[in-house]
């Protein structure tokens, strides 16, 4: 894997608060779910494509339809980008569902409940 240039990681940092700023107070679509956030942005270096990795706090419907949203409204969201964001090239914007928070959330889960004192009753009997 090819290591980022500091204007590429520069890049990669406002696309993605730029990409927070419009899904939040933008865009007005219903199927998206008021708790997606942008967790990180790859940027090309010729900046022709970008991969924006969205996590949603949902079950699985939000989540599809928080990123058929996203999809659906990616014109719009590229027109913001290259008003806000004084580019070369606007990148062409990839949604791509990211699960690693609420992964990280369902394993912090699971080492409590091991780590959690036992009663009386509950007690392996060897």
């Amino acid at each position: 894997m090819r290591k980022n240039s500091i204007k590429n990681t520069r890049i990669n940092g406002e696309v993605m608060r730029e990409l927070s700023n419009i899904i939040r107070g933008e865009i007005k679509d219903p199927r998206i779910n008021p708790l997606t956030s942008v967790v990180s942005v790859e940027v090309a270096p010729d900046l022709k494509s970008c991969k924006a990795y969205i996590s949603v706090l949902g079950d699985e419907k939000s989540q599809q339809d928080t990123i058929a949203g996203l999809k659906s409204a990616e014109g719009y969201i590229r027109r913001m980008l290259a008003k806000n964001i004084n580019l070369r090239n606007t990148p062409e914007i990839r949604f791509i569902l990211d699960q690693s928070i609420e992964y990280g959330v369902n394993m912090s889960k699971m080492i409590d409940d091991v780590n959690r004192p036992r009663s009386d009753s509950e007690e392996i009997i060897d």
